[in-house]
This record gives structure tokens, sequence and C-alpha cells, in this order.
């Protein structure tokens, strides 16, 4: 690492320019674009996501305070506010979708042997979606409901490193379950599904595909017992059952037998039903494999708090669009960066600790452990952590 380097430019060797620019020559990305490139945008952009920034104006504002510094961690054009505002406004936001996949893939491999809650061999996904509000009177393409606005924000969460493998922007009155329409589903993972995602023709797909799915039962489903299994009443497991779908329509669209695990648990005393495919997991697995899908909640919760996905510096789809896919790349390469630097600091901390010094030269790793313990542990207790050590 040369000497006298930025935080921020030490924390973009990370990504891979290369596979940027075939993300902008896909997309024609910098078509009759002379001076601000697609890699100013994304720079400014991320500088915006890392520091917290309110507007356009304050981004111009504190770039152009820094300007002797902007050539050397890789901006090479003037910062103006409508120059940025054009960029988001016009440059096809799948330039950032397909970038940051490619971040996915890295950040995927080096989280591959993280441990899950539960000691299995197999890969876990979380599926949930959220919705981002929007002003109806500032994004009326936005529309939902008469009087709200907003997109939804479809995800599915790899649970070895918490990172989202799928992601996938709708209009916000999108129904949660067509998402299931567009995973590819791989042979041996189990996902895990709450109950907005019970359709028995969806679900049959991960059967015909060699996948494994865990859900909730809804109350109304009408079933046909088959076999009953015995169960250890101490762990909190009042039932195992080989069932049947008992409806006609449900049996056509699912005409396998499912395994429904009755559960009672023991900290909050709640019953809860179980819905799944598999029947080699012991039952006490499944209940706790679901119990982990809080995992993907906290995604959404996390970065509604500590990234810029709630309040927008455009207005347009493709603006909001850009926003949302930058931001998310921001989080994947800081989770990547935590890995190969093998910092020993929670998420939250070292996006902190990066707020406050992207422009000092110094290693990153040397931030860290120089600022980074000046925060008080009690100060953030309520925060919502992930990556925790």
């Amino acid at each position: 690492m040369q000497p006298g380097r930025t935080v921020f430019a030490q924390l973009m060797d990370h990504v891979t320019r290369f596979e940027f620019q075939i993300c902008v020559a896909r997309y024609d990305g910098e078509y009759k674009v002379s001076r601000f490139s697609c890699w100013d945008q994304y720079l400014c952009m991320a500088f915006a996501q890392l520091t917290y920034r309110e507007s356009l104006r304050d981004v111009e504002a504190c770039l152009r305070a820094l300007q002797a510094k902007l050539y050397h961690v890789g901006i090479r054009a003037r910062v103006s506010r409508s120059t940025l505002a054009d960029a988001n406004e016009t440059r096809d936001w799948r330039i950032y979708a397909d970038f940051t996949q490619g971040l996915i893939r890295t950040a995927r491999a080096l989280y591959l042997d993280d441990p899950l809650a539960v000691d299995l061999a197999n890969t876990v996904y979380a599926l949930d979606a959220t919705v981002i509000d929007l002003c109806l009177s500032v994004f009326p393409w936005a529309r939902y409901r008469s009087t709200d606005a907003g997109v939804k924000l479809h995800a599915q969460l790899d649970l070895r490193g918490l990172i989202p493998t799928v992601v996938q922007i709708t209009e916000g009155k999108a129904p949660d379950v067509a998402f299931l329409d567009d995973i590819l589903i791989e042979a041996g993972a189990i996902y895990i599904l709450d109950r907005g995602y019970v359709d028995f023709a969806r679900l049959h797909r991960f059967t015909l595909e060699a996948g494994f799915f865990i859900t909730r039962w809804k109350r109304n489903l009408r079933f046909q017992r088959r076999t009953s299994h015995p169960v250890d009443y101490r762990t909190g497991l009042i039932s195992d059952q080989t069932v049947v779908c008992a409806l006609a329509k449900a049996r056509a669209d699912y005409p396998e037998p499912l395994r429904r695990v009755h559960y009672l648990d023991p900290t909050t005393q709640q019953r809860l039903v179980f819905m799944t495919n598999n029947f080699t997991l012991p039952a006490l697995t499944i209940a706790q494999l679901y119990k982990s899908r809080w995992q993907v909640e906290l995604f959404f919760k996390w970065i509604k708090q500590h990234l810029r996905i709630k309040a927008f510096y455009g207005t347009s789809e493709n603006a909001v669009k850009t926003q949302i896919w930058i931001a998310l790349s921001v989080y994947v390469l800081v989770a990547i960066v935590r890995k190969r630097l093998a910092l020993d600091a929670s998420l939250y901390k070292l996006l902190q600790v990066l707020s406050l010094t992207l422009f000092e030269k110094m290693p990153i790793s040397t931030a860290v452990f120089d600022v980074g313990f000046q925060f008080d542990e009690d100060r953030d207790r309520n925060q919502l952590q992930l990556f925790n050590l």
C-alpha cells in the first residue's frame, strides 16, 4: 500500500474498476459524456452514503471544501449539484444494480465459511420485503395507496454473512409472493419465508427443483394427517406430522406430502406451527431455523437506520433506484473490507469510523484501532447491530 493515501481511496481499492466499466458499457452509461463520468458519480454518491449527507447541495459543499484531495480519491471532474442531479436522473440505474451484484458475489465468497445459528452444511436464505415510504406529492409515480407513495424492496439474504444475494425494487403495491417467481432456486438450499409467501403452486416449485422451504402454517389451511412422529416435549415440541392438503385446489397446486411441526416457544409461550418440505432435519432444527428469519427483518431496519434510503436526492424513479442500489453497494463493500482486513468492529461502528476519517491519510485498520475504541459501548447499546463478534 502506498503511504499517504486517504481512507476513501483505500476503500475503493476493493472495487474492481474493470468490472464497473463493463457495467457502464453494458447500458451506454457514458454516451456523449465528456467530463463527469459514471465513476465520478458513484464516488460522489458513495461519499454521500458514508458521510450521511442530507442533500446534493450538502454533497457539493463538502466535496468542494475538499477539492485538493478529490483527484487522489479518483474524482477527476469538478463536482456540482446540477451535474450530479442530472447524472442521477438520466444514467441507467441498472449500471449500479449490476455492479452491486458483482460485489455481492465477492462478499459471499468471503463469508462462505461463516457459521449459522444452527450447525448445517446447507446454504440458508431468508426472504422478505419492506416498503420504503415516499411523499406522494413529490413522487407521484410511486403511488400505491390513495394517500401514500412508496417502493418495495425485496431481498433474499444469505444467513452466512448476512449478505443480500437477490434484491428487487418494485412498486409499493406489488405482492410479496411474486418475488418467488424471480428467484433461482438452489438444489439443497433452505429458504425461510413468512406466511405472506404461502402460495402452494409457487411452493411446489421448490420441491420440483430440489430446494427446501420453511414457513408458518396459515390458520385457515385444512389438512389431512398421514403420520405422526415422536417428539421430545421437553424441547417445546408439541407435534411433528406428515400431512397432505385437504382442499382440492390446494392439493392440485401441491400434490406432495408436507411436514407440519407444532412448537411452543419456551421464552414467549407462543404456539408456532411450521410447514416445510424437508423431512430429514430434526423438528427442533426446523423451529430454530425459522427463528433466524428475524435476521432479514434486522437487515431492513439496519439499512434504513444507517444508510441514506429514506430521504432521496432526486425525485424520478431512476434517481431513487440509483440511490438505493448505491447504498446497498456501500453496505456490501464495507462488509468486504471488514472481512478482508479482519477488522474487529461491528459494521455499524466501522461505518461510523469511516464517516469521520474518509479523507485522513492512514491505513483503514489504524483508523479503526485509533478511533473505534473511543466509541462508548453504552452509547450505541440500542443500535441495530449486524456482524457482531
